[in-house]
Protein backbone atom coordinates (compact mmCIF):
# COMPACT_ATOMS: atom_id res chain seq x y z
CA UNK A 1 0.00 0.00 0.00
CA UNK A 2 1.26 3.40 -0.91
CA UNK A 3 -0.06 6.35 1.12
CA UNK A 4 0.20 9.94 -0.04
CA UNK A 5 0.59 11.92 3.16
CA UNK A 6 -1.93 14.61 3.87
CA UNK A 7 -1.70 18.40 3.71
CA UNK A 8 -4.05 20.20 1.35
CA UNK A 9 -1.66 23.06 0.67
CA UNK A 10 1.09 20.71 -0.39
CA UNK A 11 -1.26 18.75 -2.61
CA UNK A 12 -2.33 21.98 -4.24
CA UNK A 13 1.30 22.78 -4.94
CA UNK A 14 1.75 19.36 -6.48
CA UNK A 15 -1.22 19.89 -8.76
CA UNK A 16 0.21 23.21 -9.89
CA UNK A 17 3.54 21.55 -10.57
CA UNK A 18 1.79 18.81 -12.52
CA UNK A 19 0.13 21.39 -14.79
CA UNK A 20 3.40 23.18 -15.45
CA UNK A 21 5.70 20.22 -16.00
CA UNK A 22 5.65 18.01 -19.07
CA UNK A 23 4.74 14.40 -18.49
CA UNK A 24 7.49 11.86 -18.91
CA UNK A 25 7.71 8.09 -18.84
CA UNK A 26 7.79 6.40 -15.45
CA UNK A 27 11.08 4.96 -14.42
CA UNK A 28 11.85 2.34 -11.82
CA UNK A 29 14.78 2.35 -9.43
CA UNK A 30 17.55 -0.11 -10.26
CA UNK A 31 18.05 -0.89 -6.58
CA UNK A 32 15.22 -2.95 -5.11
CA UNK A 33 16.35 -2.42 -1.52
CA UNK A 34 17.13 1.06 -0.18
CA UNK A 35 16.57 2.00 3.45
CA UNK A 36 18.63 5.18 3.47
CA UNK A 37 17.48 7.22 0.47
CA UNK A 38 15.46 9.63 2.62
CA UNK A 39 18.66 11.16 3.98
CA UNK A 40 19.18 12.73 7.39
CA UNK A 41 16.30 13.08 9.80
CA UNK A 42 16.41 16.60 11.18
CA UNK A 43 13.66 16.20 13.75
CA UNK A 44 10.63 14.13 14.71
CA UNK A 45 8.55 13.26 11.67
CA UNK A 46 5.01 13.05 12.97
CA UNK A 47 3.79 11.22 9.87
CA UNK A 48 5.57 8.12 11.18
CA UNK A 49 5.10 6.24 14.45
CA UNK A 50 7.79 7.45 16.93
CA UNK A 51 10.39 4.72 16.41
CA UNK A 52 9.76 4.19 12.71
CA UNK A 53 11.68 7.26 11.49
CA UNK A 54 14.21 6.16 8.90
CA UNK A 55 17.72 6.44 10.29
CA UNK A 56 20.65 8.25 8.76
CA UNK A 57 22.95 6.16 6.64
CA UNK A 58 25.92 6.18 9.00
CA UNK A 59 25.80 8.04 12.30
CA UNK A 60 29.55 7.71 12.89
CA UNK A 61 30.19 10.69 10.61
CA UNK A 62 27.76 13.12 12.27
CA UNK A 63 29.51 16.04 13.99
CA UNK A 64 28.34 16.06 17.59
CA UNK A 65 27.98 19.13 19.78
CA UNK A 66 31.19 20.18 21.52
CA UNK A 67 34.83 20.28 20.49
CA UNK A 68 37.10 17.68 18.93
CA UNK A 69 40.75 17.06 19.67
CA UNK A 70 43.51 16.06 17.26
CA UNK A 71 43.95 12.75 19.08
CA UNK A 72 40.24 11.94 18.60
CA UNK A 73 40.52 12.86 14.92
CA UNK A 74 43.59 10.63 14.45
CA UNK A 75 41.89 7.75 16.25
CA UNK A 76 38.82 8.09 14.01
CA UNK A 77 40.98 8.18 10.89
CA UNK A 78 42.90 5.11 12.03
CA UNK A 79 39.64 3.20 12.55
CA UNK A 80 38.37 4.28 9.13
CA UNK A 81 41.59 3.14 7.43
CA UNK A 82 41.48 -0.16 9.28
CA UNK A 83 37.87 -0.72 8.23
CA UNK A 84 38.69 -0.03 4.59
CA UNK A 85 41.65 -2.40 4.88
CA UNK A 86 39.40 -5.13 6.23
CA UNK A 87 37.02 -4.68 3.31
CA UNK A 88 39.76 -4.69 0.69
CA UNK A 89 41.60 -7.66 2.20
CA UNK A 90 38.47 -9.73 2.52
CA UNK A 91 37.80 -12.84 4.55
CA UNK A 92 38.58 -16.22 3.00
CA UNK A 93 36.40 -19.27 3.56
CA UNK A 94 32.91 -17.82 3.11
CA UNK A 95 30.01 -19.90 1.87
CA UNK A 96 26.23 -19.97 1.89
CA UNK A 97 24.59 -22.92 3.67
CA UNK A 98 21.00 -23.92 2.91
CA UNK A 99 18.12 -25.86 4.38
CA UNK A 100 14.74 -25.54 2.68
CA UNK A 101 13.87 -21.82 2.52
CA UNK A 102 16.65 -20.90 4.94
CA UNK A 103 20.03 -19.51 3.99
CA UNK A 104 22.86 -18.50 6.27
CA UNK A 105 26.47 -17.46 5.94
CA UNK A 106 29.37 -19.58 7.20
CA UNK A 107 32.68 -17.77 7.72
CA UNK A 108 35.96 -19.31 8.83
CA UNK A 109 36.66 -16.63 11.43
CA UNK A 110 35.90 -16.28 15.16
CA UNK A 111 32.63 -14.55 16.03
CA UNK A 112 34.47 -11.97 18.16
CA UNK A 113 36.28 -10.69 15.05
CA UNK A 114 33.19 -10.65 12.86
CA UNK A 115 30.71 -9.02 15.23
CA UNK A 116 32.09 -5.42 14.90
CA UNK A 117 32.14 -5.69 11.12
CA UNK A 118 28.57 -6.97 10.98
CA UNK A 119 27.51 -4.11 13.25
CA UNK A 120 29.18 -1.57 10.93
CA UNK A 121 27.46 -3.25 7.99
CA UNK A 122 23.96 -2.55 9.32
CA UNK A 123 24.79 1.04 10.17
CA UNK A 124 26.23 1.60 6.69
CA UNK A 125 22.95 0.31 5.20
CA UNK A 126 20.89 2.95 6.98
CA UNK A 127 19.75 1.14 10.13
CA UNK A 128 19.84 1.93 13.83
CA UNK A 129 20.43 -0.99 16.18
CA UNK A 130 17.97 -1.37 19.05
CA UNK A 131 19.66 -4.58 20.22
CA UNK A 132 23.46 -4.70 20.27
CA UNK A 133 24.68 -7.64 22.37
CA UNK A 134 28.20 -8.91 21.62
CA UNK A 135 27.98 -11.32 24.57
CA UNK A 136 25.10 -13.22 22.95
CA UNK A 137 26.06 -12.49 19.33
CA UNK A 138 22.67 -10.90 18.64
CA UNK A 139 21.84 -7.55 17.06
CA UNK A 140 18.49 -6.22 15.88
CA UNK A 141 17.66 -3.18 13.79
CA UNK A 142 14.92 -0.66 14.35
CA UNK A 143 11.94 -0.63 11.96
CA UNK A 144 12.76 1.05 8.64
CA UNK A 145 11.10 1.70 5.29
CA UNK A 146 12.35 0.33 1.97
CA UNK A 147 12.12 3.53 -0.09
CA UNK A 148 12.96 1.80 -3.37
CA UNK A 149 9.39 0.47 -3.47
CA UNK A 150 8.13 4.00 -4.15
CA UNK A 151 7.74 4.45 -7.96
CA UNK A 152 10.15 7.00 -9.43
CA UNK A 153 7.53 8.72 -11.61
CA UNK A 154 8.12 11.88 -13.62
CA UNK A 155 6.86 14.20 -10.88
CA UNK A 156 9.15 12.78 -8.19
CA UNK A 157 12.14 12.64 -10.51
CA UNK A 158 11.61 16.30 -11.46
CA UNK A 159 10.90 17.84 -8.08
CA UNK A 160 13.31 15.51 -6.28
CA UNK A 161 13.49 15.18 -2.51
CA UNK A 162 10.67 17.68 -1.99
CA UNK A 163 8.11 14.86 -2.23
CA UNK A 164 9.98 12.29 -0.16
CA UNK A 165 8.17 13.20 3.03
CA UNK A 166 4.78 12.89 1.32
CA UNK A 167 5.12 9.33 0.05
CA UNK A 168 4.94 6.25 2.24
CA UNK A 169 5.02 2.59 1.22
CA UNK A 170 2.90 1.53 4.19
CA UNK A 171 5.49 -1.16 4.95
CA UNK A 172 8.26 -1.48 7.50
CA UNK A 173 11.05 -4.03 7.96
CA UNK A 174 13.41 -4.94 10.76
CA UNK A 175 16.27 -7.43 10.72
CA UNK A 176 17.73 -9.65 13.40
CA UNK A 177 21.28 -11.00 13.06
CA UNK A 178 22.58 -13.88 15.14
CA UNK A 179 26.17 -15.15 15.21
CA UNK A 180 26.72 -18.78 16.24
CA UNK A 181 30.10 -20.41 16.84
CA UNK A 182 29.76 -24.18 16.29
CA UNK A 183 33.57 -24.44 16.10
CA UNK A 184 36.38 -22.28 17.57
CA UNK A 185 37.30 -20.68 14.22
CA UNK A 186 33.98 -20.91 12.39
CA UNK A 187 30.97 -18.62 12.64
CA UNK A 188 27.47 -19.02 11.30
CA UNK A 189 25.65 -15.74 10.57
CA UNK A 190 21.86 -15.79 10.38
CA UNK A 191 19.77 -12.87 9.11
CA UNK A 192 16.01 -12.93 9.63
CA UNK A 193 13.52 -10.33 8.43
CA UNK A 194 10.23 -9.31 10.04
CA UNK A 195 7.72 -7.13 8.24
CA UNK A 196 4.78 -4.89 9.14
CA UNK A 197 2.01 -3.63 6.87
CA UNK A 198 -0.19 -0.58 7.41
CA UNK A 199 -3.87 -1.36 6.79
CA UNK A 200 -6.88 0.91 6.61
CA UNK A 201 -9.79 0.69 9.02
CA UNK A 202 -12.76 1.48 6.82
CA UNK A 203 -16.15 2.84 7.75
CA UNK A 204 -18.66 3.18 4.96
CA UNK A 205 -15.93 2.71 2.35
CA UNK A 206 -13.73 5.51 3.72
CA UNK A 207 -10.36 4.94 5.38
CA UNK A 208 -10.73 6.58 8.78
CA UNK A 209 -7.56 5.30 10.41
CA UNK A 210 -4.79 2.76 9.98
CA UNK A 211 -3.23 -0.02 12.05
CA UNK A 212 0.06 -1.87 11.69
CA UNK A 213 -0.21 -5.62 11.14
CA UNK A 214 2.27 -8.41 10.57
CA UNK A 215 3.17 -9.45 7.04
CA UNK A 216 4.84 -12.72 5.97
CA UNK A 217 8.57 -13.18 6.24
CA UNK A 218 10.45 -12.42 3.00
CA UNK A 219 13.37 -14.85 2.39
CA UNK A 220 14.47 -12.81 -0.64
CA UNK A 221 15.12 -9.71 1.48
CA UNK A 222 17.23 -11.89 3.77
CA UNK A 223 19.13 -13.14 0.71
CA UNK A 224 19.78 -9.57 -0.46
CA UNK A 225 21.43 -8.65 2.82
CA UNK A 226 23.38 -11.90 3.02
CA UNK A 227 24.87 -11.05 -0.39
CA UNK A 228 25.63 -7.47 0.70
CA UNK A 229 27.26 -8.74 3.88
CA UNK A 230 29.47 -11.11 1.88
CA UNK A 231 30.48 -8.19 -0.29
CA UNK A 232 31.18 -6.10 2.81
CA UNK A 233 33.45 -8.88 4.12
CA UNK A 234 35.52 -8.94 0.96
CA UNK A 235 33.79 -11.03 -1.70
CA UNK A 236 33.06 -9.46 -5.07
CA UNK A 237 29.48 -8.46 -5.81
CA UNK A 238 29.25 -10.97 -8.66
CA UNK A 239 30.50 -13.85 -6.50
CA UNK A 240 28.18 -13.01 -3.62
CA UNK A 241 25.09 -12.71 -5.82
CA UNK A 242 25.93 -15.96 -7.61
CA UNK A 243 26.29 -17.89 -4.35
CA UNK A 244 23.04 -16.53 -2.92
CA UNK A 245 21.16 -17.08 -6.20
CA UNK A 246 21.59 -20.87 -6.12
CA UNK A 247 18.02 -22.25 -5.87
CA UNK A 248 16.82 -23.41 -2.49
CA UNK A 249 16.05 -27.10 -2.12
CA UNK A 250 12.92 -28.66 -0.62
CA UNK A 251 12.76 -29.15 3.11
CA UNK A 252 10.94 -32.08 4.61
CA UNK A 253 8.95 -31.12 7.72
CA UNK A 254 10.76 -32.61 10.66
CA UNK A 255 8.95 -31.09 13.63
CA UNK A 256 6.11 -32.84 15.47
CA UNK A 257 4.24 -31.55 18.51
CA UNK A 258 3.75 -34.37 21.04
CA UNK A 259 1.03 -33.93 23.65
CA UNK A 260 0.49 -36.51 26.39
CA UNK A 261 -2.04 -35.68 29.13
CA UNK A 262 0.22 -37.34 31.70
CA UNK A 263 3.49 -35.76 30.54
CA UNK A 264 4.92 -32.39 29.54
CA UNK A 265 4.26 -31.45 25.91
CA UNK A 266 7.32 -31.19 23.66
CA UNK A 267 8.46 -30.93 20.03
CA UNK A 268 10.06 -33.95 18.41
CA UNK A 269 12.76 -33.14 15.83
CA UNK A 270 14.27 -35.61 13.36
CA UNK A 271 17.73 -34.01 13.42
CA UNK A 272 20.77 -34.05 15.68
CA UNK A 273 21.54 -31.46 18.33
CA UNK A 274 23.61 -29.09 16.17
CA UNK A 275 20.95 -28.72 13.48
CA UNK A 276 18.12 -28.70 16.03
CA UNK A 277 19.83 -25.92 18.00
CA UNK A 278 20.22 -23.87 14.82
CA UNK A 279 16.62 -24.45 13.69
CA UNK A 280 15.16 -23.56 17.08
CA UNK A 281 17.22 -20.35 17.11
CA UNK A 282 15.84 -19.36 13.69
CA UNK A 283 12.30 -20.21 14.79
CA UNK A 284 12.72 -17.93 17.81
CA UNK A 285 14.11 -15.14 15.62
CA UNK A 286 11.09 -15.30 13.30
CA UNK A 287 8.55 -15.27 16.12
CA UNK A 288 7.80 -12.71 18.82
CA UNK A 289 10.55 -14.09 21.04
CA UNK A 290 13.44 -11.99 22.30
CA UNK A 291 16.51 -14.07 23.12
CA UNK A 292 18.08 -12.56 26.24
CA UNK A 293 20.79 -15.18 26.65
CA UNK A 294 21.68 -18.72 25.64
CA UNK A 295 23.79 -21.63 26.77
CA UNK A 296 24.58 -23.94 23.89
CA UNK A 297 26.38 -26.52 26.04
CA UNK A 298 23.20 -26.89 28.15
CA UNK A 299 20.87 -26.41 25.19
CA UNK A 300 19.01 -23.47 26.77
CA UNK A 301 17.61 -20.31 25.16
CA UNK A 302 16.53 -17.71 27.74
CA UNK A 303 13.72 -15.79 26.07
CA UNK A 304 10.97 -13.23 26.55
CA UNK A 305 7.72 -13.56 24.67
CA UNK A 306 4.91 -11.09 23.97
CA UNK A 307 1.54 -12.68 23.29
CA UNK A 308 -0.50 -10.49 20.95
CA UNK A 309 -3.70 -11.66 22.69
CA UNK A 310 -2.44 -10.31 26.01
CA UNK A 311 -2.04 -6.76 24.68
CA UNK A 312 -5.79 -6.11 24.43
CA UNK A 313 -5.44 -2.80 22.58
CA UNK A 314 -7.75 -1.79 19.75
CA UNK A 315 -4.83 -0.06 18.03
CA UNK A 316 -3.32 -3.43 17.21
CA UNK A 317 -0.31 -5.41 18.33
CA UNK A 318 2.20 -3.78 15.99
CA UNK A 319 1.04 -0.30 16.94
CA UNK A 320 2.09 -1.16 20.47
CA UNK A 321 5.44 -2.41 19.26
CA UNK A 322 6.03 0.84 17.39
CA UNK A 323 5.03 3.04 20.30
CA UNK A 324 7.59 1.71 22.76
CA UNK A 325 10.87 -0.18 22.68
CA UNK A 326 10.23 -1.46 26.22
CA UNK A 327 8.27 -4.67 25.75
CA UNK A 328 7.81 -5.02 29.51
CA UNK A 329 4.80 -2.76 28.92
CA UNK A 330 3.49 -5.39 26.52
CA UNK A 331 3.30 -8.01 29.27
CA UNK A 332 6.39 -9.89 28.13
CA UNK A 333 6.98 -13.13 30.03
CA UNK A 334 10.22 -15.02 30.49
CA UNK A 335 10.71 -18.64 29.50
CA UNK A 336 13.44 -21.18 28.91
CA UNK A 337 13.39 -23.07 25.61
CA UNK A 338 15.30 -26.33 26.05
CA UNK A 339 16.86 -28.37 23.22
CA UNK A 340 17.75 -31.92 24.35
CA UNK A 341 19.53 -34.49 22.21
CA UNK A 342 17.80 -37.88 22.15
CA UNK A 343 20.01 -39.54 19.56
CA UNK A 344 22.36 -38.96 16.65
CA UNK A 345 19.48 -37.77 14.44
CA UNK A 346 16.84 -36.74 16.95
CA UNK A 347 16.16 -34.10 19.59
CA UNK A 348 13.29 -32.78 21.69
CA UNK A 349 12.32 -29.19 22.49
CA UNK A 350 10.67 -28.23 25.80
CA UNK A 351 9.39 -24.96 27.25
CA UNK A 352 10.03 -24.13 30.91
CA UNK A 353 9.13 -21.13 33.02
CA UNK A 354 11.65 -18.53 34.19
CA UNK A 355 12.62 -20.71 37.18
CA UNK A 356 13.31 -23.76 35.00
CA UNK A 357 10.12 -25.65 35.91
CA UNK A 358 8.05 -27.42 33.25
CA UNK A 359 5.56 -25.03 31.65
CA UNK A 360 2.45 -27.21 31.56
CA UNK A 361 0.02 -24.31 31.21
CA UNK A 362 -1.95 -23.56 28.00
CA UNK A 363 0.61 -20.81 27.37
CA UNK A 364 3.39 -23.43 27.23
CA UNK A 365 1.46 -25.48 24.66
CA UNK A 366 0.76 -22.33 22.66
CA UNK A 367 4.48 -21.48 22.52
CA UNK A 368 5.34 -25.02 21.44
CA UNK A 369 2.65 -24.85 18.74
CA UNK A 370 4.08 -21.56 17.46
CA UNK A 371 7.61 -22.99 17.37
CA UNK A 372 6.36 -26.17 15.63
CA UNK A 373 4.82 -24.07 12.86
CA UNK A 374 8.09 -22.19 12.35
CA UNK A 375 10.22 -25.35 12.50
CA UNK A 376 8.05 -27.00 9.84
CA UNK A 377 8.60 -24.22 7.27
Amino acid sequence: MQILRRCAATLGLMMMAALILTACKSVTSNDTVDYKSTGAVKGPNLSYPPDLITAQADRRYIVQDGTATMSEYNAAMKKSVQMRSNVMTGIPGMRIARDGERRWLVVEKPATELYPQVKDFWQENGFLLVVDSPSTGIMETDWAENRSKIPQDWLRSTIGGFLDTLYDTGERDKYKTRLEAPKPNETEIFITQKGALEKCITDGGACNSTVWTSRPNDPELEAVFLARLMERLGMTQEQAKAMVAVPLGPKNPKAKLVQDPNKQAYIELSSGFDRSWRDVGLALDRSNFTVEDRNRSSGIYYVRYVNAKDVGDTKGFFSNLFSSKDDSKLQAKKYQVIVKSTGENSANVYVQDAEGKPENSPAGVQLLTLLTDQLSK
